[in-house]
């Protein structure tokens, strides 16, 4: 199918206007967090998103989402996950421009790593692996610490709409910038590749994805990437689920999960879906932990 083409007053209109003025509002963002102190930057963003944010239009769909999630909850319990939810991001964005120094270990770490062994297991076992987390907490930080424990990774991640934008977002992770490969018939291609060279692919897993496969999550099917569980079954590979969680402020725990193996039935597509039921119950439960701390503002179940 081809693609359908913008008018061409409005591409010019995207690229000549709102494209640089959006460049200009995100430059003056990252500029201001950056030349803050991080817990500064982080107190700061999570100040102004959860004062703001409760109120944009978009919040309705982290209320209804929430809602989904947990028909029980009242009005306040809901209210309170919505705010939570803003702070959190608002922290993200506010750390963001800091991630790439924050440390893993010795004195002044901000980030406690634990089950660190598994990792060191898919780095030394000389087979490709698949590593996938979820966008909890500062989401940012799951490459570096890949990095940080000498895992040989690339990165799948969204590659911004807006080029300009992009350019600014790969300062953040300019120390992983040739690790960072964006969705796509290229990136398919370089996930491939890494795969067949004994390297690892790093991935988030916790968004719809229209065309993936129904499978429950919080009792409902959703909508899920196979993408995880395909890989895995082709390559007969090691997978190794991540999550970070914020203990306070600036300051988080990576927790790092013993290796999985998709199984081998005989019937590939059941044990694919079966798969990532299990990766999805995986990430709810991280959730129900934490449900402040997961971004509740994406279309995550069907209308």
């Amino acid at each position: 199918m081809k693609a359908v083409k913008m008018p061409r007053a409005a591409s010019i209109f995207q690229k000549y206007i709102r494209h640089p003025l959006e460049a200009v509002a995100v430059t003056l963002v990252w500029g201001t967090f950056s030349m803050m102190p991080v817990d500064a930057a982080s107190a700061v963003g999570g100040w102004v998103a959860r004062t703001l944010g409760p109120h944009l239009p978009i919040s309705a769909r982290a209320r209804r989402n929430i809602r989904r999630a947990f028909p029980g909850l009242d009005s306040d319990g809901v209210e309170n996950i919505v705010k939570g939810m803003w702070d959190n991001l608002g922290r993200t964005v506010g750390e963001f421009p800091h991630v790439g120094r924050m440390t893993f270990s010795g004195s002044g770490a901000r980030i406690e790593v634990t089950g660190a062994e598994h990792m060191h297991a898919l780095r030394d076992d000389g087979l490709p692996g698949l590593i996938y987390s979820a966008h909890m907490a500062n989401w940012e930080l799951g490459p570096f610490n890949i990095d940080a424990q000498g895992v040989p990774s690339v990165f799948i991640y969204r590659e911004a709409n807006n080029p300009l934008v992009e350019k600014i977002y790969m300062l953040g992770r300019r120390r992983l910038r040739d690790s960072m490969v964006p969705k796509g018939r290229d990136g398919a291609k370089a996930i491939m590749r890494a795969l067949r060279n004994n390297e690892h692919v790093a991935m988030l897993v916790d968004q719809k994805m229209n065309d993936g496969i129904a499978v429950p999550f919080f009792g409902e099917d959703a909508m899920t990437a196979p993408a995880l569980a395909q890989m895995g079954s082709r390559f007969g590979c090691p997978i190794v689920g991540t999550r970070t969680i914020r203990t306070q402020g600036a300051h988080f725990r990576i927790e790092i999960y013993p290796p999985i193996t998709v199984p081998d039935t005989g019937d590939r597509t059941a044990d694919v879906t079966q798969f990532m039921a299990d990766v999805n119950k995986r990430i709810e439960d991280w959730i129900r932990e934490y449900p402040a701390q997961w971004l509740w503002l994406h279309n995550r179940w069907p209308k």
